[in-house]
């Protein structure tokens, strides 16, 4: 059975939209999904012998900072000049049919914000954003070229850091605060898309909106832990599947 029609249905029918996105609807801007933000590392050790998880950790970056980096840098430069693909567009174009679309991610590339999608919840943070690990300085950059390794403050010296979640870290009190609201308010319809769906914070929502009786949607290749609790599973990337959802908007509304 072909699912657009219904979920075009839905959408047009709804006032608040949660997305929920993972490393696979930046797939086809050309970035790689995780493990290692795309096999990268994909059953190998760094240089230094380290699981990339260890490298890329919150106690590696206080302690040898400059391995942190070199992985970090080298994670920037095969995602650099990443732009938008139709998924990300078609979910900010959305706002134009939909009073409110909340966009909740995984992803640290910003392609969202990039889209033009308004109200965007980065539970992972941003990898553009730098900070100091000493004071306050804070700034934001396009890409990593020409940074050193590690970057060190202007004002104080000390090492700077991207403001994502590393292995080991907390998740941001401020984006799961935004989450818990988004949720108390009320959705309509709830999407996963792009998202092994291997996390609780990432799983509840979708979890949370079946019980509720409340429209879901999965845009994944493959079958996740929530693919039998959705009213729609979709096997197929983001972009082609976003892609028909808006154009069978579009054909619904001729």
């Amino acid at each position: 059975m072909n699912p657009y029609p219904a979920i075009a249905r839905q959408l047009r029918q709804s006032q608040r939209v949660l997305f929920i996105t993972g490393a696979g609807i930046s797939a086809d801007s050309g970035l790689p999904t995780y493990r290692g933000l795309g096999g990268l590392y994909e059953d190998t050790a760094t240089d230094e012998g380290y699981a990339i998880e260890e490298a890329l950790s919150g106690g590696m970056m206080a302690a040898h900072p400059e391995i942190t980096w070199k992985y970090l840098l080298q994670i920037e430069r095969n995602c650099r000049g990443a732009r938008p693909n139709l998924a990300h567009e078609v979910i900010a174009s959305l706002e134009r049919i939909v009073p409110e679309v909340i966009v909740y991610t995984q992803n640290v590339d910003g392609l969202h914000l990039a889209a033009g999608s308004r109200h965007v919840i980065e539970i992972h943070g941003n990898l553009h954003r730098l900070s100091c690990t000493r004071c306050a300085y804070r700034t934001e950059v396009d890409t990593y070229e020409g940074l050193a390794d590690p970057p060190l403050c202007p004002r104080c010296g000390a090492p700077i850091r991207p403001a994502v979640v590393l292995f080991g870290e907390a998740l941001p009190t401020a984006a799961l605060l935004a989450i818990e609201d988004a949720l108390a308010q009320g959705v309509d319809m709830v999407f996963s898309v792009g998202t092994s769906s291997l996390f609780p914070y990432i799983v509840e929502p979708v979890v949370w909106a079946s019980a509720e009786g409340i429209p879901t949607v999965e845009i994944n290749p493959a079958e996740t832990g929530v693919s039998g609790i959705v009213d729609h599973a979709i096997r197929a990337g983001a972009a082609e599947a976003m892609g028909r959802i808006w154009h069978t908007l579009l054909a619904d509304g001729e």
